[in-house]
């Protein structure tokens, strides 16, 4: 009996990075296999990314957040990976950006990418310019996102300065209108317009991560890869453990839509 090939994950990192090991141990944590590489090793082999099926860009503040969130990284993906990135996706493989990933994206014109590679939307200063660390709610609405479930809530812990997601009123509506929105901030009633803090940094329309019109582009401020384990969850003394931290899904979806479709 032929063994089942396995879901290869690459995690990007580079100066600043911290949550590559947490996102690579919950890829792995639901059976894929997940490598941690330097952004400088895969824009040296022009080969390298094709062996993988899904690239995560982690959280954390690379290079510093020097001059915005997220784009200095961008920039090296937009102008030293373009054609990888090109490649990476016309063979319909995934990727996910958390947080400063998520950042990273947008200013990479990868996400909403609804025309083209242009730049537009992005994450900004917290309305309350301060850095956010908190747990919130999410409501997952329908959209072509591979990586979650219409009707999924989560639970989810946020950390960042700049995740205010805007974009102009075109912008806005075309995502709207194709149901590229994947997850809005609710309050602990699931219900939408939740101000401050469940809504932690003013997001247009309580947006929390969008994806592109494929679904295998996914950005997302808070991060999953912190609640895959049930005593990560900040009451589990209190409320019980659950057998699982909501986080799992995420990236269960994307390693089962892959393992389906890529391998």
């Amino acid at each position: 009996m032929s063994r089942e090939k396995p879901v290869r994950v690459v995690v990007l990192r580079t100066a600043g990075t911290n949550c590559d090991v947490e996102t690579a141990y919950a890829f792995e944590k639901v059976g894929a296999e997940a490598e941690r590489v330097h952004v400088n090793r895969l824009a040296e082999n022009r080969r390298a990314l094709d062996q993988f099926h899904v690239l995560a860009i982690p959280g954390g503040f690379s290079y510093g957040d020097d001059i915005a969130s997220g784009k200095v990284l961008a920039n090296e993906i937009r102008y030293r990976m373009e054609d990888e990135i090109r490649r990476f996706m016309a063979d319909g493989k995934l990727i996910i950006g958390i947080c400063n990933g998520f950042q990273v994206l947008a200013k990479a014109g990868l996400l909403p990418r609804l025309h083209g590679d242009k730049v537009e939307a992005t994450l900004t200063v917290n309305d309350r310019a301060l850095f956010e660390a908190r747990w919130v709610h999410l409501r997952v609405g329908e959209s072509p996102c591979v990586f979650v479930r219409p009707g999924d809530s989560l639970y989810l812990p946020v950390a960042h300065g700049e995740g205010k997601f805007i974009a102009g009123k075109d912008v806005l509506h075309e995502i709207e209108r194709k149901k590229l929105v994947v997850a809005r901030y609710v309050g602990p009633d699931g219900e939408s317009n939740p101000g401050y803090p469940w809504n932690p940094n003013g997001s247009i329309a309580d947006i929390a991560g969008i994806c592109d019109p494929s679904g295998r582009i996914f950005g997302l401020m808070p991060h999953p890869e912190r609640h895959v384990e049930p005593t990560q969850h900040p009451r589990w003394t209190r409320e019980g453990a659950k057998s699982e931290g909501d986080g799992v899904r995420v990236f269960r979806n994307a390693v089962d839509f892959a393992r389906r479709n890529l391998t």
